[in-house]
């Protein structure tokens, strides 16, 4: 079970160094603005894979 438990590690760290291709780098943010319609917040994420942006945003 240990050396399942080493495995495991050990190919999450590879991958996460790009080891095994250029590595993914997430981006988070959270936008607040303040206008004559009261208090807007918004969140945003995203990943980008070499010279692509995947992006997600919710307004609230």
């Amino acid at each position: 079970m240990k050396r399942l438990g080493f495995a495991l590690l050990g190919l999450a760290i590879l991958s996460g160094c790009g080891v095994d291709g250029e590595p993914v780098r997430p981006s988070a943010g959270v936008n607040v603005g303040v206008g004559t319609n009261g208090v807007n917040v918004g969140v945003g994420g995203g990943v980008r894979v070499g010279g692509v942006n995947l992006g997600v945003g919710l307004g609230l």
